[in-house]
């Protein structure tokens, strides 16, 4: 039974042992950066502790409403008459003996242990702190808003760098494959140069082109590392072991019209959102200056005990009472109401600003899709092209219907075509992607379809 128990313990942990490996052997797809930036992000961090602080704002601004109780014990002891006096007396102990001029200018000193409980509640405050709750309460939906905004910013950069790096890596297999041709160009030529098909100029200028095919690769691989840093920089992840990414291969995105895509942005965009609800609560906040010139009304309580000694008995004495309080003079309030409400114009007019700036944005991913998918659209045309003109000129070459020249031409054509293409699928993609953010809608799941 042991024996039976250990070989199927054996075998859960080699099953184990191989779907880890198979698992760690994935490839990294953009859901997954995405998701990890924004768990890791600093950026991240900071949006959510500012979520915080503005959520235990608008928690401390409820406890306004509230009465505050405090609890005083205070052990003193001296013999300054007016403390001696005042101390026999709320202790109780106080006798006609005390009434001597000598005991009233000179008295012994004397100890108190005394026990307070105080209280006391704004019942009226003119709507001041109503005013204050809910512009905390405004500031707390505005933060939230904006840290959307910025999860949103997070998104479009893990998209950029992710892309960068598939790009840098596609232009490392154009140059490898490059320089492989170019080396095997450079043998064909010795060939045809030691069969007196070629001269040897033909040759050095196949062994330039094959240094340069080298220096190409090395760039090459130099952009890739490069992409690599951004990548990690953008996902927060600074420790981020290069590994194989999931290819983005090339889409045809969906399409709307530019005033569809201005709507959806003017409801959809989270930092025009946080600036509406900023602005409601600036607007909250001039009315709160303008209740700090209003009648306060309070209560307040006052319960004490005073014995001589620590467990004696002693006297005891309350206090309870209302109090109406109107500032008569209120210089100093009317300038922060006019404080408070050019801090709200000026609120309007950064939130008019910020409303024209996302047309103007809208607008410009809008055309910079139309565009981006245009281009692609040519460069694989121009691929198809450059690779059917570089077959022919080989074959014109081997013939020896062509010069060297001609044939080197077509491969640089054929190599630009490589890149030019590939530019465009990711160009592409990120000007989808780019529009997405435009429009307030680049969530993960949206990122996601990119793949």
């Amino acid at each position: 039974m042991n024996s039976r128990l250990y070989q199927g313990l054996g075998l859960f942990l080699l099953f184990f042992t191989r779907t880890l490996a198979t698992v760690a052997q994935d490839p990294l797809t953009l859901r997954q950066a995405v998701d990890l930036a924004l768990k890791l992000s600093p950026a991240a961090a900071i949006a959510t502790a500012d979520d915080q602080e503005a959520k235990s704002a608008a928690t401390l601004a409820r406890t306004r409403l509230l009465p505050r109780l405090s609890f005083t014990e205070d052990i003193s002891r001296g013999n300054d008459p007016v403390y001696a006096f005042g101390t026999r007396l709320r202790q109780g102990q106080f006798t006609q003996s005390d009434f001597a001029l000598d005991a009233l200018n000179h008295p012994q000193p004397i100890g108190n242990f005394s026990t307070r409980f105080s209280g006391s509640w704004t019942a009226f405050d003119s709507f001041k702190t109503q005013r204050e709750i809910h512009s905390a309460d405004l500031l707390r939906a505005s933060a939230s808003s904006s840290s959307k905004a910025i999860d949103q910013q997070i998104v479009l950069n893990v998209v950029g760098a992710y892309q960068s790096v598939l790009y840098a890596r596609r232009e490392i297999e154009v140059a490898q494959h490059e320089q492989e041709t170019a080396s095997a160009l450079s043998a064909s030529v010795g060939d045809h140069v030691k069969a007196g098909l070629a001269v040897e100029s033909d040759r050095m200028a196949a062994q330039v082109n094959m240094a340069a095919r080298k220096q190409e690769l090395i760039a090459a691989q130099g952009d890739l590392d490069l992409a690599w840093a951004q990548l990690r920089e953008a996902m927060g992840a600074p420790d981020l072991k290069a590994s194989e990414l999931k290819p983005i291969e090339p889409h045809t995105f969906s399409q709307l019209s530019l005033e569809q895509e201005l709507v959806t942005a003017a409801k959809n965009r989270p930092d025009l959102t946080a600036q509406k609800l900023a602005q409601s609560a600036q607007a909250s906040a001039v009315g709160v200056a303008r209740s700090t010139s209003g009648p306060v009304v309070s209560t307040y309580g006052n319960w004490e005990e005073d014995r001589g000694a620590l467990g004696s008995s002693g006297g005891n004495n309350w206090v309870a009472g209302v109090q109406i309080s109107i500032d008569i003079l209120p210089i100093g309030k009317r300038a922060e109401i006019a404080q408070q409400t050019a801090a709200k114009q000026k609120i309007d007019a950064q939130l008019s600003a910020s409303q024209q700036h996302v047309r103007l944005e809208v607008s410009q991913a809008h055309i910079h899709r139309r565009t981006a998918e245009l281009s692609l659209e040519t460069a694989q045309a121009a691929l198809v092209q450059s690779a059917e003109s570089l077959r022919i000129v080989k074959n014109r070459y081997g013939a020896g219907l062509a010069t060297i020249t001609d044939l080197l031409r077509a491969e640089d054509a054929e190599r630009q075509s490589q890149s030019t293409y590939w530019h465009a699928v990711y160009g592409n993609a990120m000007a989808y992607a780019e529009l997405l953010y435009a429009t307030g809608t680049l969530t993960p799941t949206a990122a996601e379809d990119l793949q």
